[in-house]
């Protein structure tokens, strides 16, 4: 408790950040960490569900905060399997920038389209790109899947992916 205490107060390793200071306190069992995981994640997945079904009822703002809102639950689920600054440092390598900067950029302009500028349309391909860059983060962690993405792209289409 007291190395807690001390980490909030700033005493002690002076090179270690809060944020690294969280990740060495996280106490959940591997186990835990994968349960917490799989509920951010679902929960995500049904956040992300019911936003689209608002498109039905032309409720577009509702559709971009929750379909925004379940991909952030979804990406913060990842947390609980690397720790906080651990992911946060992982999703910033080089092979993992791209699709996290139009992850973010695309989750921030769906809300604007959404919620600001309420244009539906705009809305809309915003979540499209913001669903396929989610995925090609997603298949970074996977070894060899964006290489077998690119292969079947190619081989679908006759055309080599430009990514």
């Amino acid at each position: 408790m007291e190395s807690v205490r001390a980490a909030f107060r700033g005493s002690g390793n002076d090179d270690e950040s809060l944020l690294d200071g969280v990740d060495n306190y996280c106490n959940l069992s591997w186990e835990n960490r994968l349960y917490a995981f799989g509920a951010c994640f679902v929960i995500g997945i049904f956040l992300s569900i019911f936003g689209s079904i608002e498109i039905f009822f032309q409720k577009y703002t509702a559709f971009a905060l929750l379909y925004s809102l379940g991909t952030i639950v979804a990406l913060a689920g990842t947390c609980f399997l690397r720790g906080p600054m651990s992911q946060i440092k992982k999703m910033f390598d080089k092979d993992r920038l791209v699709a996290t900067i139009v992850l973010i950029a695309a989750i921030i302009l769906t809300i604007v389209c959404g919620t600001v500028i309420k244009v539906p349309i705009l809305a809309i391909i915003c979540c499209i790109v913001q669903f396929l860059a989610f995925t090609w983060y997603t298949l970074s962690y996977i070894p060899y899947a964006r290489n077998a993405v690119k292969s079947c792209f190619a081989t679908c289409t006759g055309v080599e992916c430009p990514c």
